[in-house]
């Protein structure tokens, strides 16, 4: 995974809110969009979820206040809940006696300790309703990524039963490519891509299934694998997060127009009001925009998992 060059330190972060990690006690490996990781010995990584937030693939410069803490316990909720399904790279070990005592505050919460897995380069994509760049998809082809569907759909329609559709990972900064399930087979062999394909869409039905007695509909999702040392593959990175996953409230959907999302859409809607090539640096976030969408990731944790923030 490269480094990613942050912008502009924020010169006024929000209380309790974490941009970037500092560790000393371990070695760096990477920043990604959101998570910073490090290595924990030859066989763990250490992973803090930070509250960086990222749309349209570029870095806002502002955290949004205890996103982070939100997406790691959202994350082991459903590793716990779909354990049955698939191991995870979650080792049960804390991630405060990995660190030293002064820096217990930046992992409280917001970090895991897991395996060291040798990810798999195709992300996981599974879609249970028309939605985003699906829609668009089909209205042009009338397939997604390949997947033919019948004639006559609409806009947020759930569809006849959800479809695998893969995704090639790029590079930090670039868009994830779509990509037919020949060709994740030519990249990884048809065994593992019929096995995560399998998996994959269980994983997301029973998600979407326990997350409807909740109210809430999962549009659609991403996983990401990566195998053992003896070729056991594992879900690893997060599941099932208002980052990796489209949850829409059940109360107020209708087919034919988008729900509100619980996720950064707020960020995006008025990012989508500025002059901005979408390119870095992002435009300054407004503070009731940062509210806003820090107060929807706690209601999609609360709404969805019964729990209250740790």
């Amino acid at each position: 995974m490269p480094f990613l060059i942050l912008g502009p330190a924020v010169t006024t972060p929000a209380p309790n809110a974490l941009y970037e990690s500092s560790l000393k006690s371990l070695p760096l490996l990477s920043r990604g969009k959101v998570r910073d990781n490090y290595a924990v010995g030859d066989d763990k990584l250490l992973i803090v979820t930070t509250d960086r937030l990222s749309a349209f693939d570029v870095i806002m410069g502002e955290p949004i206040p205890g996103k982070g803490r939100v997406l790691n316990q959202m994350a082991n909720f459903w590793f716990d809940k779909l354990a049955h399904v698939v191991p995870n790279h979650l080792t049960g070990v804390a991630p405060e006696t990995v660190v030293s005592a002064d820096e217990a505050g930046q992992v409280a919460g917001r970090a895991v300790v897991v395996k060291r897995l040798k990810p798999i380069l195709v992300e996981a994509v599974v879609r249970g309703y028309l939605a985003g760049s699906g829609w668009k998809d089909y209205q042009a082809t009338g397939a997604v990524c390949g997947v033919k569907l019948p004639a006559g759909l609409q806009n947020a329609q759930q569809l006849p039963e959800p479809i695998f559709t893969p995704a090639a990972k790029a590079e930090l900064g670039e868009h994830d490519e779509n990509i037919s399930f020949d060709d994740m087979v030519s990249r990884i062999g048809r065994e593992l891509a019929e096995q995560i394909r399998e998996i994959s869409i269980r994983l997301y039905k029973e998600a979407a299934a326990y997350a409807a007695t909740r109210g809430i509909i999962i549009a659609d999702t991403k996983f990401e694998f990566g195998l053992d040392d003896n070729g056991k593959l594992h879900l690893m990175d997060e599941a099932l997060t208002a980052d990796s996953s489209r949850f829409w409230p059940a109360d107020s959907y209708a087919v034919g127009s988008n729900p509100p999302s619980f996720d950064k859409q707020f960020v995006r809607d008025w990012l989508e009001t500025q002059p901005w090539g979408k390119t870095p640096p992002a435009p300054k976030l407004p503070d009731d925009v940062v509210e806003k969408t820090a107060a929807k990731y706690r209601e999609a944790l609360e709404r969805l998992t019964g729990q209250q923030l740790a």
